[in-house]
């Protein structure tokens, strides 16, 4: 074995050992995102049942949030409800539930995501180093990938201090499953690459692919949790009585309102790239196979999911589909990426069939 295989070999354990070490810290994230919930929902946070009740009437009424020790007095942001039969809602106070201890396990939380972030990224590169090519050539590279990039995209929009931190249970759970699936299923050797791949278009169309369905996996996050809360908002309102475990989540997470809006603008931000994504792709099979398209059924999902996406944001321009209407397109569309991922890779062939998987 010469020198450069001998790097490249070690390069490869390397990117293996820091996968599992960030499954790990990733882990205790996941525990400490468990804690944050648990402690918040000590916190008194049927002030917020309270304000949804009487929405109609003074849903301006202030509420109190725990700094610590200290009561401080403070009027809730009202935002407006997307769907038919608006109404004001404020939004909940976070996972925290404002407390101060849940409040500590979440930025604790946080931190350790950053860590797993950092250390999966480095496994991501150390992989790329050593075959010396983009680490997405298969679909164990495209899922560590994947979930590196829908992390990032989390702390970015934390680091825009964007109200996002009661995605972090979802994403972090997420992420354990999908490498848990890259590392026990889906593994390949990091010498596997057809020729067909051996161009620059696989660093273009490839990473935006990822860019997209990470960005579209938080839209769905946020669509699912709409649905949840709408339909909790709509209990209130119409004088039922939620479970005191409902409430006590529900509550903490931000209005339906706000959670639409995120879900659409999440989407519909990224909707355009994914467009460039099928483009891209048609050039690189015109420079592969001689074609720019030829109904492969890898082409075929990517159109159908650019169909659905493009469905759910007319929707949402449509004054009869706004609300819970869009959101199940958009849940649609999403079901349409994820089949375009595992599903073609796995059960279908095609020209797009690579490595084994």
């Amino acid at each position: 074995m010469n020198l450069a295989a001998a790097t490249n070999e070690s390069l490869a354990h390397t990117s293996n050992v820091l996968i599992y070490s960030s499954m790990a810290v990733y882990t205790l994230a996941f525990f400490a995102h468990i804690a944050e919930w648990v402690l918040g929902s000590r916190s008194k946070v049927g002030r917020t049942a309270a304000a949804l009740s009487g929405a109609a009437g003074s849903s301006a009424a202030p509420v109190v949030v725990q700094a610590g020790s200290t009561a401080v007095l403070e009027r809730p942001k009202v935002v407006t409800r997307a769907a038919a039969g608006t109404r004001d809602v404020p939004d909940g106070p976070g996972a925290a539930g404002g407390t101060f201890k849940g409040d500590l396990w979440g930025r604790i939380a946080v931190s350790l995501t950053v860590v797993a972030f950092v250390v999966e990224a480095g496994g991501v590169i150390t992989r790329a180093l050593s075959v010396q090519r983009a680490p997405w050539a298969n679909m164990y590279e495209f899922s560590i990938t994947f979930s590196t990039v829908a992390v990032g995209a989390y702390l970015v929009l934390l680091a825009l201090k964007k109200n996002v931190r009661w995605i972090g249970l979802p994403l972090v759970t997420t992420v354990l499953l999908d490498l848990g699936i890259a590392v026990t299923t889906l593994y390949t050797d990091s010498d596997q690459l057809v020729p067909a791949l051996h161009s620059y278009w696989l660093w273009i169309h490839v990473s935006t692919a990822i860019i997209c369905g990470a960005v579209f996996y938080l839209g769905a996050v946020g669509t699912v949790l709409y649905l949840f809360r709408d339909s909790y908002e709509n209990k209130i309102a119409s004088g039922g009585t939620p479970g005191k475990f409902a409430a006590s989540v529900m509550e903490r997470l931000p209005s339906a309102s706000s959670l639409d809006k995120f879900a659409y603008r999440i989407n519909a931000a990224v909707f355009p790239l994914w467009t460039f994504t099928i483009i891209a792709g048609a050039i690189w099979a015109g420079d592969a196979w001689g074609r720019y398209w030829g109904w492969d059924p890898k082409e075929v999902w990517s159109f159908i999911t650019w169909v659905a996406y493009a469905a759910y944001l007319h929707a949402r321009a449509t004054a009869g589909w706004k609300g819970r209407k869009a959101a199940y397109l958009a849940l649609v569309a999403f079901a349409c990426w994820l089949f375009n991922y595992y599903g073609v890779n796995i059960f279908v062939t095609g020209l797009h069939s690579y490595a084994g998987v």
